[in-house]
């Protein structure tokens, strides 16, 4: 396959909420020329917004609670930045968005740290080998030391760390960023034009008088104290090690006040992989494979609202893409011509042409596409690794207007495609049941009804807690079961079974009972058409 293109750079940002993800987002747009002016997360008394941020519960609420897509090029290279749900309840389809990049950038409170979320999605890209460069943000507000929030990464997350740079003081003494890598110091810009970049300073060393001159002389004292240890004490980076998930590169800097976000764009564009091997049925696919294949990772209703229109979001894996190529889906057979592909800054979108293993591109589709759909010119290849995973709340929805029913229905089936629902027939009675695995998504369902589909509803509490698919390689034993419990019996919306519990216990009980059936809590997607 010819390479006679911009290589990709394609990885998501993920953090605790409130560590400063979406205006990283924001300024990394800034800087890699992108967008020239950030619109900064809606805090108290202001009415602006982020621009990833664009569903009107994240408005409201200034968090992120679906995946934005921004695609940029810079200093030669094709940026794909996908901007993860940082609230706890969204690690589902935070999940699959990870399964579509090739690294990412784990945003850390200088203040705060490790906090739960950031420990959960580490742990997502460990399990998947996503490699990580760490942005330590907020060094301009008091915060931690250095060397404790190094030793708490190194510590908690079994990676050595390696600086790549070094605050200059912290809190009110922040005076600049020195460049361990290449000497150099980073400062304010004295002029409003190049605020943005800042100075930036050539030195010869970390005692050259230059730095003295240009600092606050309480931050000099701090950082003379540390930045022998801060040279010596660490790892030296090893962009194998980085690449394997062994070592992260730590970068210092303040989103908000635009500082360390040049460095952390030019690490990625030096260090971070380009499009990397997917796992397949029935071999990985590999970026250098001439047949173009992608899957979908994510689906978004009503991006639009004023049209009603749904996007299937998908990671290009191999060969050359290209406007109105007939591609086949996975599992159905089906051929679909691709005729009006999109590539996105946000809720900004452009026609793409032709896209490249990395790229992301959405397909705008009434209902074809689904989230774990394989799209291929071969017919034999499936991506695997896109699991759905168990609802841990369930409940019923009410409508307040019984005539809305079939509005319901529609709505409730475009959420179940985007994942953002998990939709459950039960065997007894008419009532859907919904399944989220956070209370945000509740949410979101409720504000969603009531803005895009004009339907207004509310939650009932279930009978039950949870639910596990079922399987058995017995089939008699697998109907008796559900002949045995077809109170707690449902389907799935691709009409696999499920057996719904009261709670864990009763999952536990139940799958002691009865050894020759499978409970399981997660599923990858059933390859059959959509209902």
């Amino acid at each position: 396959m010819s390479q006679n293109h911009p290589d990709r750079r394609t990885f998501a940002i993920i953090s605790h909420p409130d560590a400063g993800k979406t205006t990283l987002t924001e300024k990394l747009l800034v800087a890699g020329g992108a967008i020239h002016m950030a619109g900064e997360v809606k805090a108290r008394g202001q009415a602006r917004r982020a621009r990833s941020d664009w569903m009107k519960i994240e408005q409201q609420r200034g968090i992120s609670v679906t995946s934005s897509v921004m695609t940029f090029e810079h200093q030669g290279l094709v940026f794909n930045l996908l901007d993860t749900p940082g609230h706890e309840d969204f690690s589902e389809d935070t999940y699959r968005t990870l399964t579509a990049v090739d690294s990412a950038v784990m945003v850390i409170d200088a203040a705060k740290g490790i906090e739960p979320q950031t420990l959960k999605l580490f742990e997502v890209c460990r399990l998947r080998s996503v490699p990580i460069i760490t942005f330590i943000n907020k060094v301009d507000r008091e915060g931690q030391s250095p060397f404790e929030l190094l030793d708490e990464v190194a510590d908690r997350l079994a990676l050595d760390v390696c600086p790549m740079n070094w605050p200059v003081g912290m809190g009110g003494t922040f005076s600049g960023l020195y460049d361990l890598v290449e000497p150099s110091l980073a400062v304010p810009g004295k002029e409003a034009s190049r605020a943005f970049e800042g100075e930036r300073i050539a030195l010869t060393r970390h005692d050259d008088p230059k730095l003295a001159a240009a600092v606050d002389s309480r931050a000099l004292d701090q950082f003379n104290e540390e930045i022998e240890l801060a040279s010596a004490g660490y790892a030296s980076f090893d962009v194998d090690a980085y690449r394997n998930g062994d070592l992260t590169p730590v970068y210092f800097g303040s989103a908000l006040k635009e500082f360390g976000v040049v460095d952390l764009l030019a690490g990625l564009a030096a260090h971070a992989p380009g499009p990397q091997p997917q796992p397949a049925e029935p071999a990985p696919v590999r970026p250098d494979d001439d047949a173009v294949t992608g899957f979908v990772f994510k689906v978004q209703a009503n991006m639009n609202p004023a049209h009603r229109d749904r996007i299937a979001f998908m990671r290009l894996c191999s060969g050359k893409f290209e406007r109105g190529m007939r591609l086949t889906q996975g599992g159905t057979g089906k051929a679909i011509a691709i005729s009006r592909p999109m590539l996105f800054l946000a809720q900004d979108r452009e026609m793409a042409e032709e896209a490249w293993p990395g790229d992301i591109i959405g397909i705008p589709n009434h209902g074809t596409l689904r989230v774990g759909d394989t799209l291929s010119e071969r017919s034999d290849v499936m991506i695997t690794g896109l699991p759905n995973f168990a609802p841990e709340i369930l409940r019923r929805v009410a409508l307040v207007d019984p005539t809305k029913t079939k509005q319901l229905r529609k709505a409730l089936d475009d959420m179940a495609e985007e994942g953002i629902i998990q939709v459950f027939y039960p065997e007894i009675g008419a009532n859907m049941i919904v399944g989220v695995v956070g209370q945000l998504q509740l949410d979101v369902l409720i504000s969603r009804l009531e803005a895009e589909y004009k339907v207004e509803a509310k939650l009932e509490a279930s009978p039950w807690d949870t639910a596990r698919w079922i399987a058995s390689d017995d089939a008699a034993a697998l109907k008796q079961f559900q002949a045995d419990n077809r109170g707690a019996a449902a389907t799935d919306r691709d009409g696999a079974p499920v057996f719904m519990a009261k709670d864990a216990w009763e999952v536990g009980y139940v799958t002691q009972r009865n050894p020759s059936i499978r409970f399981t809590a997660t599923k990858e997607r059933v390859f059959a058409p959509a209902q």
